[in-house]
């Protein structure tokens, strides 16, 4: 009989941590995306604005907006982001902080 326990393959290994299914996902992306693209130059649209006619714009429209709202929440993150332990810090703690800081300060 053969004992199955004795595996070369690690089967705690997700999904995802494979760089081989990765990749296939990767590249499914990007041919779906070249392909939406190239659609786009022959599917008849219904546009109502004059810059919609721009070839691709849906595409470059939605990297820009992307591209934008990244950008933003990194400027958000700079105003909103708080010490690590800004909600576990307690009272004795700070006090200590305090007087270590008054301490260096008359040094």
């Amino acid at each position: 009989m053969q004992d199955k326990t004795n595996n070369n393959t690690n089967s705690d290994e997700g999904f995802f941590d494979k760089e081989r299914n990765v990749n296939i996902i990767l590249y499914s992306f990007y041919a779906i995306s070249i392909l939406l693209v190239a659609l786009d130059f022959v599917v008849h649209r219904h546009i109502y604005l004059d810059f919609e006619k721009i070839p691709a714009f849906y595409a470059i429209y939605g990297f820009v907006a992307c591209t934008v709202l990244v950008v933003l929440a990194k400027l958000m993150r700079l105003g909103l982001m708080r010490d690590e332990d800004y909600y576990d810090k307690r009272l004795d703690e700070k006090q200590e902080a305090q007087n270590s800081k008054v301490s260096e300060g008359q040094s």
